[in-house]
């Protein structure tokens, strides 16, 4: 247990089961026109796509790991280099190229499949500290397997008491 260790204030917003889900793209404010065009274009494209089984085997945090704003769970750095990856990556890359068809804009930084798990609203520090101090990013996990067959459009809502995710449209992946 991490908190006894803690020394000063932390404050950790832990996300809820149910709105656990990985992000492939975060598109933020968009125009409702857009959203069936989307829909149509990623019908169309992601199809050819198999499903991908993103195991979940590391804890890791956003921006460091020192310091983190966010803890996230993932793949390992060995999944990340093979094949499964690879079509990850080819599957973000479709989304990528179908958005940016429809105007929106390129993500810059690279893409990491992962889970958020919490965001560390004060003492990302002390909790990077505990964290080093544990040793737990440093060893593998086995929490199990996160199974993507499809992509989602989800309308967030930020609210008091956390995010509110509303699926608007969901698209099927192959199952073969």
């Amino acid at each position: 247990m991490i908190e006894p260790e803690m020394k000063g204030v932390t404050r950790i917003s832990w996300v809820q089961p149910l709105s656990l889900h990985l992000t492939v793209k975060f598109l933020g404010d968009m125009d409702e026109q857009v959203v069936d065009p989307l829909r149509v274009a990623l019908g169309q494209t992601l199809g050819r796509h198999r499903v991908v089984n993103v195991p979940l085997e590391r804890l890791g945090g956003f921006p460091r790991p020192h310091s983190p704003r966010v803890l996230w769970v993932g793949p390992s750095e060995a999944w990340e280099r093979g094949a499964e990856a690879g079509r990850m990556g080819e599957i973000h890359g479709t989304i990528e190229q179908t958005c940016d068809g429809l105007g929106f804009l390129r993500e810059t930084k690279p893409f990491s499949p992962h889970l958020t798990l919490a965001r560390i609203r004060v003492g990302e520090r002390q909790v990077g500290a505990a964290l080093a101090r544990s040793g737990v990013q440093d060893r593998p996990l086995a929490i199990g397997t996160v199974v993507m067959g499809s992509v989602a459009l989800i309308k967030s809502e930020l609210k008091p008491s956390g995010s509110v995710y509303t699926k608007l449209w969901e698209v099927q992946m192959r199952a073969d």
